[in-house]
């Protein structure tokens, strides 16, 4: 993880917000790759990666417009801050949070639901999954040893992706907030 913020520009023109400012999302470092810098600011939106114990919440924070959770290694359970900023980031609802992998995870934790360690976890490249509200099946890249007991999630909480080979969770979403992994 990233030891202090950091901020990326867009390297095409920039999105803008209505206020003439960059789109900005802040990017929580927990274990994020290089590539997912790159897939944000080629698309011209201005990046803000910041360490995993970041205090976003803040109201000393400058205005952002996304909140996006990173993959990363291990338990996530282990990282209770995180959880906790973003349970309470979720309360507010003021802008959309997404997560991918770890950050996924630490998503759902922030919801209130469960995550329990897999037998063998998910590993490799090529791994189907479903998408629960078009049907479509996605190819996809996998690496985590723990999975979402989609059984926990509370109301107002929905399946979006589910693992084709084990049947596990890979992606959940709020049917009321721009919320999703």
């Amino acid at each position: 993880s990233t030891k202090s913020p950091r901020l990326y520009k867009p390297t095409i023109a920039p999105k803008m917000h209505p206020s003439g400012r960059p789109i900005r999302v802040v990017a929580v470092d927990v274990g994020m790759k290089y590539n997912q810098i790159r897939c944000f600011i080629d698309r011209g939106v201005e990046l803000k990666v910041v360490p995993w114990d970041y205090d976003f919440n803040s109201p000393s924070e400058e205005s952002f417009d996304g909140l996006f959770l990173s993959n990363g290694p291990g338990d996530p359970t282990t990282v209770q801050i995180t959880i906790d900023r973003v349970a309470k980031a979720m309360q507010k609802a003021d802008r959309p949070i997404f997560g991918i992998c770890l950050g996924h995870q630490l998503m759902a934790l922030a919801t209130g639901a469960k995550t329990s360690k897999m037998k063998y976890g998910n590993r490799g490249h090529n791994i189907p999954c479903t998408d629960a509200l078009s049907g479509r099946c996605y190819i996809t890249s996998q690496n985590h040893g723990f999975q979402v007991d989609t059984q926990t999630l509370p109301e107002g909480w929905k399946e979006l992706f589910r693992n084709a080979n084990d049947e596990s969770n890979e992606g959940i979403y709020c049917v009321d907030k721009p919320f999703f992994s």
